[in-house]
């Protein structure tokens, strides 16, 4: 008797009780259009997984149990071909991370476009967060090795998104070829201006560096600790205790 009216008490608790807060969504826009090649590609997704795979960042994202990040990864080129590569999912365990890099891993390259549409690629990173209402901090990270070509400019769309609090990081990946020498440096330097001035947004905005796809993990994996940084420190000072 003694055990069944333990076990009724059990289900009578709230099921709020046992929900946890979400801290922030991150949304992961990757640059897939025609200047990226296969080896580009595979790079690419390879320095996401491998970021999230290091144990700073993990301890990071699992550092707080009960406000968990909400992680989505998309793929983005011209105006009407954009793709999922990792629906919403809330970081709750290692377990997570590692389901996450084997899609990664295993995520093989489609057709695409050759257009670079980044507008359009905001404004969807825009409607993803969009389903993570009750999250803390809405992050949108852009990754591109070019300027926009087609749809609507980057700058036409900002003002609508940093209306809605939503805080634009960019990653900027640039020419790594040795050979060229000082245009290396100064194809970087412009390609970040204009990410700085078109495309990011929102308190604490900035603009990583990537030397080529080669140094993509690399500058994936500084960027994530200084996101999640930020928020360990910034956010949970400012958010309402859950109820």
């Amino acid at each position: 008797m003694i055990r069944i009216c333990v076990m009724i008490l059990g289900l009578a608790l709230p099921v709020a009780s046992l929900a946890t807060e979400c801290r922030q969504a991150l949304a992961l826009g990757l640059d897939v259009s025609g200047s990226v090649d296969a080896r580009e590609y595979r790079l690419q997704m390879r320095g996401v997984a491998s970021a999230l795979d290091t144990p700073e960042v993990r301890e990071k994202l699992l550092s707080i149990p009960s406000a968990q990040v909400a992680l989505l990864v998309y793929e983005w080129s011209g105006p009407n071909d954009q793709a999922i590569i990792i629906p919403w999912t809330r970081i709750e365990t290692d377990a997570s991370i590692d389901t996450i890099i084997e899609t990664l891993d295993q995520t093989a390259r489609r057709e695409a476009t050759p257009g670079t549409a980044l507008g359009v690629a905001m404004r969807l990173g825009q409607i993803y967060l969009a389903q993570q209402p009750d999250c803390w901090k809405h992050t949108l990270d852009i990754s591109g090795d070019g300027k926009s070509n087609l749809g609507p400019r980057p700058r036409d769309v900002r003002d609508e998104i940093e209306a809605s609090g939503i805080t634009i990081n960019g990653l900027v990946i640039g020419i790594d070829d040795p050979n060229i020498g000082d245009i290396r440096q100064a194809e970087i330097g412009e390609l970040s201006s204009y990410f700085r001035a078109e495309v990011i947004v929102g308190p604490d905005a900035f603009v990583q560096t990537a030397i080529g796809f080669n140094d993509y993990a690399s500058a994936m994996t500084q960027k994530l600790l200084r996101e999640l940084e930020n928020l360990v420190f910034s956010e949970l000072s400012t958010s309402p205790n859950p109820q």
